[in-house]
């Protein structure tokens, strides 16, 4: 979901669907639709939060945090609904797209599904109550609007959505996408969303040794103007590129269940630094 590239979109009949080819913005991108190598527990279901004031096991007591997985299993299959275009205040953009994979065809959108399910659970147990936009890894959308309004609906304290990118092999490393401001609609919000962005950039790093990316951005942080997740988004929100899903070393990661515990370990210490 980079500027040296963009998404696969257009109403192509689902025949040809089979071999669309979309980055999550970076690169060339797989369709593939494989599942994890070790998935995590499939229960989304959301607990509810703790009415107890925080502690030390609980610090997230009180506080709703939502979680996007980038994508989702059946868009592939319904280019009908997925290349709809939708109002992201800025422009007007497809609804949603298939994602990227890698070389050898995890697919994104079963990654930041694992990922958002361990990370969910964690949070959880800190007492969190935690909302996912979507219910598993076989549905189609939501639209990137609704996906920040259903963290807007929550009144979320903090909104993450969780991508893997699809750029050039060369380029390794992960990155936090931040809002731009857009007048009139989020000027409030974006500091919040930097110091969000802030703390799960730092916490990410240090937990996982994943280094900042090597193309694009500065020091792990980019800011954009043309996502709509961040654009519609009325609460602190930012995305993640966990790594280069054609990276074979970021790749490796990524297919790694040790190395997806890892990360969902990471980001719920940024959250609790966010909102300690």
């Amino acid at each position: 979901m980079t500027r040296s590239g963009q998404k696969a979109f257009g109403a192509l009949a689902i025949a040809a669907v089979a071999g669309l080819v979309s980055a999550c913005g970076s690169g060339g991108d797989s369709t593939a639709s494989a599942a994890p190598p070790s998935a995590a527990p499939t229960s989304a279901a959301a607990s509810s939060a703790s009415s107890a004031a925080p502690t030390p096991q609980a610090p997230l007591a009180g506080k709703t945090i939502v979680i996007d997985p980038g994508h989702n299993g059946g868009n592939a299959s319904h280019p009908e609904i997925i290349n709809k275009k939708v109002n992201v205040i800025n422009a007007m953009k497809p609804c949603n797209t298939t994602g990227t994979a890698t070389n050898d065809d995890y697919s994104e959108h079963a990654f930041t599904w694992d990922v958002s399910l361990r990370l969910a659970k964690i949070l959880r147990a800190k007492g969190a109550k935690v909302v996912l936009t979507r219910k598993n890894d076989k549905g189609v959308g939501p639209c990137v609007d609704e996906r920040a309004k259903i963290a807007n609906r929550a009144h979320a304290d903090a909104s993450l959505a969780i991508h893997g990118d699809g750029a050039p092999a060369s380029g390794h490393g992960f990155h936090i996408i931040e809002p731009a401001v857009l007048k009139g609609h989020n000027e409030k919000v974006v500091p919040q969303s930097k110091r969000l962005g802030m703390d799960l950039r730092n916490a990410f790093h240090q937990g996982t040794g994943i280094p900042y990316s090597t193309y694009l951005g500065k020091n792990g942080i980019d800011v954009r103007s043309d996502l709509g997740g961040l654009n519609v988004a009325t609460v602190p929100a930012v995305f993640i590129e966990a790594g280069n899903m054609r990276n074979a070393g970021d790749a490796a990661k990524m297919k790694s269940a040790a190395g997806r515990q890892k990360m969902a370990e990471a980001l719920a210490q940024g959250f609790v630094k966010f909102l300690s």
